[in-house]
């Protein structure tokens, strides 16, 4: 088909925007796995009110891509959708900013990293102050494991207690030892709002609390990390820090979907 003259938008084109069949299908996926975290195929396929068999190729071709993400025969949300936002730098968890994330590093001195749940999984969508070895981790690291990190610890330790003991039974023999450090520190976590973990093997301190809207939802979580020679003996601050500026996000923050 030639069009007159040139191209500089889809408003130039001769019959404008259209509906696709294909990226309709594609979208209303997307869109139901969005607000329906957890759905199963039997669910997603009545409310596409279309042949399974159609379904089931379009879900493939969604997980094989990153998408989606299946665990126990259940979709949610998969990393790309977030490694894109991240990417862009456009990603806000409920109403937290790049800007609120640049004035808690710049009171702590420490990177500063906003993470959301994605199924079983903990993605960074926001990052400030980071060396470049820990921004490029974690652009191109999209999911950890909720026992690896201290976000995920936190966002955890906020679930109602059968969504969180599910998610323990589902970890393998070759995590129990993560499961019992879970558990351990469970009852701190409650008590103090603060996770925390060691990484590279004790050289690195992170301190993490979860974001609450204001009806006291959990809707994501921001993670504090920096040389444990220079966090550990300002623990006690960084986390009072931590604790003030985050509950000051609270009246401003929304919503976001559940994944787990």
């Amino acid at each position: 088909m030639n069009y007159p003259g040139p191209v500089s938008s889809i408003a130039d084109l001769p019959q404008g925007p259209q509906n696709h069949r294909t990226v309709d299908r594609v979208t209303q996926i997307l869109e139901e796995v969005t607000y329906r975290p957890g759905i199963t195929f039997a669910e997603l396929a009545r409310a596409l009110d279309a042949p399974k068999s159609s379904v089931h190729g379009f879900v493939r071709g969604l997980l094989a891509k990153g998408w989606l993400y299946e665990i126990d025969k259940r979709f949610y949300l998969g990393p790309a959708i977030y490694g894109l936002t991240l990417a862009s730098g456009q990603m806000q968890a409920g109403s937290v900013t790049q800007e609120d994330l640049g004035k808690l590093h710049e009171l702590t001195g420490l990177s500063v990293f906003l993470g959301v749940q994605a199924g079983d999984y903990l993605i960074y969508v926001s990052v400030a102050g980071a060396d470049e070895q820990s921004r490029f981790t974690a652009r191109t690291r999209l999911r950890r494991d909720l026992l690896d990190a201290a976000g995920g610890k936190a966002l955890l330790a906020e679930k109602s207690d059968a969504l969180r003991d599910g998610y323990l039974r589902r970890r393998g023999p070759d995590e129990a030892e993560k499961v019992s450090q879970f558990l351990a520190e469970f009852r701190d976590i409650k008590q103090t709002g603060i996770a925390t973990n060691y990484k590279h093997g004790g050289a690195q301190l992170a301190l993490a609390t979860v974001v609450r809207n204001q009806f006291g939802e959990a809707v994501s979580e921001i993670t504090l990390v920096g040389p444990a020679a220079d966090a550990v003996p300002r623990e006690a601050d960084l986390r009072r820090t931590l604790l003030e500026y985050v509950n000051g996000l609270t009246p401003r923050v929304h919503r976001v979907p559940a994944t787990l």
